[in-house]
């Protein structure tokens, strides 16, 4: 009876012992944001911008998640590209949301440019251990409709081939709305504080996705 009665709780403080360290492999969660000035708070209120916005809800949904807001206003995918490997070793993330594209978009630079940063991103990123989670952009519509499509089919196909998470647009509901001035700050450029919540419910439904 006393055998039978150790062995049932030497069983229990198995079971314990591996929910335990099921709830610390939840906690461990490290998201890493390297963006530009779209995720970098740009002409926002220090603390108003989506990745905080993902922080905060990281602490209600997976708490002690952390978030590591990498971005940096003006940045390119080469800028990207050439940050990154640096900054894997030193945060060791579990997770890497890539936004960025826009500035290349904005400047006319080379898609197969942008596509081999990108991808080249990607793959530093999972051999370092991460998932990764692009967030698609889009080019303006005056270089033409047919390199704003090829601009935006790059994302989708780049996700597919390299097996990533993917945010189609990731302005949806804001640069694609019917009054999209009412999202942006006066430079026509940024969204707004309103627009962030929008930013990250864009985001949320993907990463979650690989949190799980």
């Amino acid at each position: 009876m006393l055998r039978r009665r150790h062995f049932t709780l030497s069983l229990l403080a198995l079971v314990g012992q591996g929910f335990g360290a099921s709830a610390h492999a939840a906690k461990a969660a490290r998201i890493l944001v390297v963006g530009d000035s779209l995720s970098a708070e740009y002409g926002l209120a220090r603390g108003t911008g989506w990745v905080n916005l993902l922080a905060q809800k990281l602490q209600q949904e997976r708490p002690g998640a952390e978030v590591v807001n990498a971005s940096i206003s003006g940045d390119t995918t080469s800028g990207g590209r050439s940050r990154l490997p640096a900054l894997l070793e030193k945060h060791q993330p579990s997770h890497v949301v890539i936004e960025l594209g826009g500035n290349d978009a904005l400047r006319g630079l080379p898609q197969d440019m942008t596509r081999d940063n990108l991808q080249t991103m990607v793959r530093q990123a999972k051999a370092a251990g991460a998932q990764v989670l692009l967030l698609g952009m889009q080019m303006p519509p005056n270089y033409g409709p047919e390199m704003t499509r090829q601009f935006a089919a790059l994302y989708t196909q780049l996700a597919k081939s390299q097996g990533t998470g993917l945010v189609p647009f990731f302005l949806q509901g804001v640069g694609d709305d019917a009054e999209p001035l009412k999202w942006f700050q006066p430079d026509r450029i940024h969204p707004n504080e309103a627009a962030q919540s929008r930013l990250l419910a864009n985001v949320w439904p993907q990463l979650k996705k690989q949190l799980k």
